[in-house]
């Protein structure tokens, strides 16, 4: 049974409000293609007012600024306990837009409280220093918001990105405005309310559904936003950064996907491994930043490990994915659908050998099964380019040295993942590994208190850990002349 649709409407100041133009939009249920609901469509107009109200619930004597930091940690936890209150909810209702997983939905939320807890526990430890100037003074460093934030989440994982960027922006003491991806919009306008009923001020939390080439230009071109935050494609995330630059000088923090290298030697124990490496590729079909898409099979073990890969990835059940028993559920849309079998097609024309999957299943949602290509080369496009979709690339190699730097032979540099059972090997990788995680015998393990964020094109700056609250803060010095007796 499909979950109530509560909000439709922008969330600005506090308050549930139609686009000033008056328009809507549709979205989806990958699953079957069928309309969720029609939401407000917030362009330049709106997103003009969410800033001003965000603005204003910057001001310095505002209720938002007037409060302790360990007021603003108080109020993040009962958000906490609200999302795990309602997490049955949410997840369904990620589940309908998102296409992901119930299952997965249930965990990823399920562990949503302990994100919230630990960047809201950050609020009162943010601390500045003394320096010890020549002379007879006294200089010290504060440590403030940078002000109000622009953050622009994806589509494939609304609910973990908007606590991600929404509690760390909250937890330093700015002021935010939210533009969700426009295929997924519906979970940000529920977590938006439950801030609300956990006592966050007017203004301090907006959300405005758009499309890209409207509101979020509109907000990246915002004179008033001091900072913006992007997880997204490499192109977008360009534009991005150009745009931060264009009416003030904004901080950027971006996360732009990757081409991430899993790497398996010969020691290896298959029995590990190749589920490890269907489920670092395959996970959520494929739209992960991290996934494996590049998976480095030592010469020994090639042929072995290809034929349990192929057998794996035929044997995973696809399904709808309210179902607890589905495995594999469909893309986010049709765009998406039709990209990832454009890819597919190229890997059979430039010499992959196709062994498992690489078709759409049936006409009705966006269904691509689990793709296995073998013999892989570095120069195909699909050794290359990220897919974001169901395809796991094998290549052979012979050396530690070798695959060393085949792995870092990308724009990209987000994760990296060897499975071995020699230490010296497993350190040799991690050192030289251009990337921001690196998994050594286990393949997506994530938490709050680890930093993420990548190397080269993968982006700029880091989300999560001790940290992490420093890209959203500004440093002050301030220094007083003391008498020279006292």
């Amino acid at each position: 049974m499909a979950p109530q649709i509560k909000y439709t409407k922008l969330f600005i100041d506090n308050k549930w409000v139609d686009s000033v133009s008056g328009k809507t939009f549709d979205t989806y249920n990958p699953h079957d293609g069928s309309v969720i609901a029609s939401v407000a469509e917030g362009d330049k107009a709106d997103v003009d007012l969410a800033v001003a109200a965000a603005r204003r619930a910057f001001q310095r004597n505002s209720e938002w600024r007037l409060l302790d930091a360990s007021q603003r940690g108080q109020l993040l936890f009962k958000f906490a306990e609200l999302v795990e209150r309602d997490a049955e909810y949410i997840s369904q209702l990620e589940t309908h837009n998102n296409g992901m997983l119930l299952a997965n939905c249930k965990l990823f939320i399920g562990q949503s409280g302990s994100y919230i807890r630990y960047l809201a526990s950050l609020a009162d430890k943010v601390q500045g220093s003394t320096i010890p100037l020549s002379g007879e003074v006294f200089s010290y460093t504060l440590k403030q918001p940078v002000g109000v934030c622009g953050l622009i989440l994806p589509w494939n994982g609304p609910v973990l990105m908007f606590i991600w960027k929404v509690v760390t922006a909250l937890a330093a003491g700015c002021t935010v405005v939210v533009k969700p991806a426009e295929q997924t919009p519906l979970t940000a306008l529920v977590l938006a309310a439950l801030l609300a009923e956990a006592g966050v001020p007017p203004g301090v939390v907006n959300v405005v559904n758009g499309y890209g080439e409207t509101a979020g230009v509109a907000l990246t071109h915002h004179p008033d936003v001091a900072k913006i935050s992007f997880t997204g494609s490499l192109e977008v995330g360009k534009l991005i950064q150009q745009a931060a630059g264009a009416n003030n000088l904004k901080r950027v923090t971006l996360e732009l996907g990757g081409k991430s290298p899993l790497v398996i030697m010969n020691d290896a124990d298959l029995n590990l491994a190749v589920p490890y490496a269907a489920n670092a590729v395959f996970c959520h079909q494929g739209q992960v930043c991290v996934a494996a898409s590049r998976l480095f099979v030592q010469s020994g073990i090639y042929d072995e490990f290809v034929k349990r890969a192929a057998e794996y990835a035929k044997s995973i059940k696809i399904g709808a994915p309210t179902d607890l028993n589905t495995q594999h559920g469909p893309q986010i849309d049709q765009s998406m659908l039709t990209k990832i079998l454009g890819y597919i097609e190229k890997g059979k024309q430039q010499g992959a050998k196709l062994l498992a999957g690489g078709k759409r299943i049936g006409n009705k949602g966006f269904y691509i099964e689990p793709t296995v290509f073998a013999d892989v080369t570095d120069d195909m496009v699909i050794a290359r380019e990220e897919i974001f979709g169901p395809v796991q690339s094998i290549l052979k190699f012979d050396t530690l040295e070798e695959v060393i730097d085949r792995a870092n032979d990308t724009e990209y540099g987000l994760a990296a993942g060897i499975f071995t059972t020699n230490l010296n090997t497993a350190l040799q990788f991690s050192k030289h590994s251009e990337a921001g995680t690196v998994w050594v015998n286990n393949y997506l393990t994530m938490g709050p208190q680890a930093p993420f964020g990548g190397f080269k094109n993968s982006g700029v700056h880091r989300e999560n850990g001790s940290d992490c609250l420093e890209a959203y803060m500004e440093v002050k010095t301030v220094t007083i002349a003391l008498p020279k007796k006292v």
